[in-house]
């Protein structure tokens, strides 16, 4: 760990979040963090992290900041706020967007950031919850290429495949050809689920098989099993994958397969399903 990179400010202390810290603070950084409910952060607090009563408190006088918030008006809100980070940290400090927000605000981020010297990246992540817990993310980062460089250790301590994509916004942009291919991927596995049950098949038999030919994937692995089993618990929540997958769609409307399975996941969360993880989107088939 370079001498510049100890002190680092934390703000998103979510699902993904918490275990960042964590793995953050095995790494030996010092990790400041601001959370409006003290009460669902008070694990990380016990286990080193420094609570903060406001978000100006938690960015002061910080090597680097790293937000992962919910959605793109939260990003709008801790940034760009009296009181926020852009209004609140020193020069030259290092600013890490990890949200999935839209790639035209981080280039707002980049622009006002350096107009009064400090340095932003947009760096989404995926991987969800079980990267997070593992240090195993793919991150995707834009911004300088001298930047990027700088903050690697802190990358590094989170994730395995780090991969500069270039100027700011193309983090996100990155992020957005993920959500696609996953949004086709978990359509995929539900409709298979769907006929093989149709078929009369026994499911998990049915997904031992397919799973190490060519339809292997993180989620047939990993999420598949769950469809099957009915297990929801969130690692990624289904009311974020519609706020990504819009992003994507406004980003670029022509795509078949990314609209469709927006609606699906849109329907779900209109029925309430919002908080269930994205492998519940196999309920759209039911």
């Amino acid at each position: 760990m370079t001498k510049t990179m100890k002190k680092i400010g934390f703000i998103g202390v979510g699902v993904m979040g918490k275990s960042m810290v964590r793995n953050l603070l095995n790494k030996g950084f010092e990790v400041s963090i601001y959370a409006r409910n003290k009460d669902k952060v008070e694990d990380v607090i016990h286990e080193g992290a420094i609570f903060c009563e406001s978000i100006k408190a938690c960015v002061q006088n910080k090597d680097a900041v790293i937000t992962i918030v919910g959605y793109p008006k939260d990003v709008e809100e801790v940034y760009f706020s009296q009181e926020g980070i852009l209004n609140s940290v020193l020069e030259n400090t290092y600013l890490i967007d990890m949200t999935t927000t839209t790639p035209s605000l981080s280039v707002k981020i980049y622009k006002e950031a350096k107009k009064k010297n400090l340095k932003a990246l947009d760096a989404p992540v995926s991987g969800g919850d079980v990267g997070a817990k593992n240090a195993t993310l793919s991150i995707m980062v834009g911004g300088e290429q001298e930047d990027f460089d700088v903050c690697k250790p802190i990358f590094e301590s989170l994730g395995t495949t780090i991969i500069y994509e270039g100027k700011a916004g193309s983090g996100q942009h990155t992020k957005m050809a993920n959500q696609i291919a996953i949004a086709g991927i978990m359509a995929g596995i539900s409709e298979a689920i769907a006929y093989g049950k149709n078929a009369g098949l026994d499911i998990p038999t049915m997904l031992k098989s397919i799973s190490n030919g060519a339809a292997q994937s993180w989620h047939m692995t990993n999420n598949a099993p769950k469809m099957n089993k009915r297990e929801f618990e969130p690692g990624f929540y289904i009311k974020h994958m519609v706020k990504d997958l819009k992003i994507a769609n406004d980003e670029m409307p022509n795509l078949k397969v990314l609209k469709e399975v927006l609606e699906m996941y849109e329907t779900l969360e209109e029925k309430g399903d919002g908080d269930l993880g994205t492998q519940a989107l196999c309920k759209f088939y039911e």
